[in-house]
């Protein structure tokens, strides 16, 4: 049984998810090629750059490909279907080798690595497998039922909750920084607000069994982000920050009024954050420019 990945560890990264959003019943658009720069080019196979954000792994049933829209179904377990785009630049796998994405049809059992695209769900690559795969999504906890198992995690592609059940064995483990982890672990980590990745395996019955999960941060924990500022709003108080050290990016909200030294700073800047995590988000408490990367 092949293993999925998130987009947070996998892809990127999500806590990129299993997802239920509604399919859309009407045929979706997503941004077009610029033909003027094509034109001008001389080259008119110009495609645009594969959007970017944090990726998320679905795993599912492909059903209604319509290459005409150059949009699929995805059948996701015990959900509602996914509707999803491709194009030229998707990359199309059976059983780990790339084949034709002409190819592309109904599959029983089949991966999809997706990336929101100005609102709809775009499929970066398809992987067809020859058993029936298990999933990952990431997500914050809405709530944990200890007497039935029901863990109900809210992702990133939709407001739309998805309910798995948290096998008794299961284990829940803390990643990331030293002071994070060296917290003591368990399902009493699984409070509304936490940021979890969960890995699930469809059971006899067609439902979403939870075999792992790991809790990257918990409502009141602090974080110390080190690494190169990738983006900056001063209006909206919004830092993206690349941190070397995982090579992952972080998204963190901050009061510029707060913040001594907060107007000094610039996109490409190296920075150090110390943020507290709540209400989905970090939040920077102090943001001190031209430090180096910590080892």
């Amino acid at each position: 049984m092949e293993r999925l990945r998130t987009a947070v560890v996998l892809i990127s990264l999500a806590m990129a998810p299993l997802s239920i959003i509604h399919a859309q019943s009407q045929p979706v658009t997503r941004p077009q090629p610029d033909l003027k720069s094509a034109t001008t080019s001389g080259d008119f196979n110009v495609l645009p750059p594969l959007p970017r954000g944090k990726s998320t792994i679905l795993g599912g049933q492909i059903r209604n490909v319509d290459p005409v829209l150059d949009q699929f179904t995805l059948e996701v377990v015990g959900q509602r279907p996914l509707k999803i785009l491709f194009d030229e630049r998707t990359q199309f796998f059976r059983n780990g080798a790339i084949i034709p994405l002409r190819e592309l049809g109904p599959e029983e059992h089949a991966s999809v690595q997706t990336v929101l695209d100005a609102g709809n769900v775009y499929a970066l690559s398809i992987h067809v497998l020859s058993q029936a795969p298990e999933g990952e999504c990431q997500g914050h906890v809405e709530n944990y039922d200890p007497t039935t198992g029901t863990l109900t995690i809210n992702t990133n592609l939709s407001g739309e909750p998805i309910r798995l059940t948290l096998r008794e064995d299961a284990p829940v483990v803390r990643e990331g920084q030293a002071a994070f982890t060296a917290g003591a672990e368990g399902k009493s980590d699984l409070v509304n607000g936490s940021l979890v990745v969960v890995r699930f395996e469809a059971d006899g019955k067609g439902q979403a069994v939870a075999n792992h999960v790991t809790v990257l941060a918990r409502p009141g924990s602090s974080f110390v982000f080190s690494g190169r500022l990738s983006s900056l709003d001063m209006h909206s108080g919004s830092l993206v920050l690349l941190d070397p050290r995982d090579g992952k990016t972080y998204q963190i909200s901050f009061a510029p009024e707060r913040i001594a030294g907060s107007g000094n700073l610039h996109t490409g800047d190296q920075v150090r954050v110390t943020a507290s995590f709540g209400d989905g988000r970090y939040t920077a408490t102090q943001i001190t420019a031209n430090q180096s990367p910590q080892p």
